[in-house]
């Protein structure tokens, strides 16, 4: 019975590892350098914040000037637009669209590793004016989670240079 068992369970891990599944965890390291500057017009929003964090979870130094580090991450843009997409007989807005948006380079040494890329990602959600609050809170979520998912993306393209 407990060969039988061990076999299951081997067979188990041997599908799992042959389909391509890996845990969540660090993003893959960059393997075009090893130290970077993050360049961005605001160097506080959630997106600049989420990628520092990503790049320095993978082991990338994150360098405080632009002439120690290896690399030079420019964000040219960084926005997040809200779109309304439907109103209530009352013409107040009752759904929301939330488009994060940002745009960026990798430069080093003087040339460009990654020419300007954009990426965006939108998530659609309702408006209820007596849960003004809660509303607001939930909007905030969403682009802290709309920033993350925009800075693995980012993460996966730094990866492969």
């Amino acid at each position: 019975m407990a060969l039988r068992t061990l076999a299951v369970l081997l067979l188990a891990i041997a599908a799992l590892a042959s389909c391509g599944l890996r845990l969540q965890g660090r993003e893959a390291k960059p393997q075009a350098f090893a130290s970077v500057y993050v360049e961005a017009p605001d160097s506080q929003s959630d997106f600049v914040q989420a990628l520092s964090r990503s790049l320095a979870a993978s082991g990338v130094r994150i360098e405080r000037d632009p002439t120690r580090a290896e690399a030079v991450v420019r964000i040219s843009r960084d926005e997040v637009k809200e779109h309304v997409l439907s109103v209530s007989a009352r013409n107040i807005p009752r759904e929301y669209e939330l488009t994060y948006r940002v745009e960026f380079s990798v430069h080093k040494g003087g040339s460009e590793l990654l020419a300007p890329q954009e990426s965006a990602l939108t998530r659609d959600f309702t408006f209820d004016e007596t849960t003004l609050l809660a509303k607001e809170r939930e909007q905030r979520l969403l682009e802290d989670a709309l920033a993350r998912d925009l800075a693995g993306i980012v993460m996966r393209q730094l990866a492969a240079l």
